[in-house]
């Protein structure tokens, strides 16, 4: 396991060590600065959804899903958005392309994670054993509906409760409204093979 461990943490360092170096060679400050604060995103979020792991049979915090959101652009969202404004930003594109390309990475990414989100309780039956996080945006929706007393009544219920609840509907909704506003990002953008293909992107994670 240690032997393990210490080959996991020098393959990492090796990994960021040629990532360091090809952002260099790109002689981009603005580039190198926007994927550094990604990564700086990137472990906030991820140590959060480690703290919280060991607490997924138990119930959530009084979580909100604005909360919810701002976790999951940090931990899914960031890298990609980021990314999408630093290719803007070497293509020489101006600032609005720029943010409007970060919104299409943050967008997609929020509706992606949705769409995972909600697998559980869109493609099990109430009979099978799913598997599903507390954390997940439909429970967090759902706590949102029924109020705290309730979701401590329902906790033993919980999957049931949540696939013939609000929660779910409100989820796809929510994960439709950012892949409308992934799409709406690119309309400024010129016809093209590369922008027929990030919106069947868009349009495959709102399809259910």
């Amino acid at each position: 396991m240690q032997f393990g461990n210490k080959m996991a943490v020098l393959s990492g360092d090796f990994l960021l060590a040629n990532a360091c170096t090809g952002l260099a060679q790109l002689n981009n400050t603005k580039v190198v600065e926007l994927l550094s604060s990604a990564i700086g995103d990137l472990v906030q979020g991820i140590y959060y959804e480690n703290s919280i792991q060991g607490e997924e049979n138990n119930m959530t915090d009084n979580i909100k899903i604005a909360s919810w959101e701002e976790q999951a652009f940090l931990s899914h969202g960031a890298l990609l958005a980021k990314s999408c404004q630093a290719a803007m930003e070497l293509a020489k594109h101006d600032a609005k392309a720029q943010a409007l390309a970060f919104q299409y990475g943050k967008h997609m990414s929020l509706g992606h994670k949705l769409n995972s989100d909600l697998q559980p309780f869109l493609k099990g039956s109430s009979s099978d054993t799913v598997s599903f996080s507390l954390n997940s945006a439909p429970v967090i929706l759902h706590q949102e509906t029924i109020g705290r007393e309730g979701w401590t009544h329902q906790i033993d219920q919980l999957w049931r409760a949540i696939k013939a609840g609000k929660g779910v509907s409100t989820a796809i909704d929510l994960c439709c409204y950012h892949g409308n506003k992934a799409l709406e990002a690119l309309k400024c953008f010129p016809p093209s093979e590369a922008r027929s293909a990030l919106e069947s992107i868009a349009f495959a994670v709102t399809k259910f």
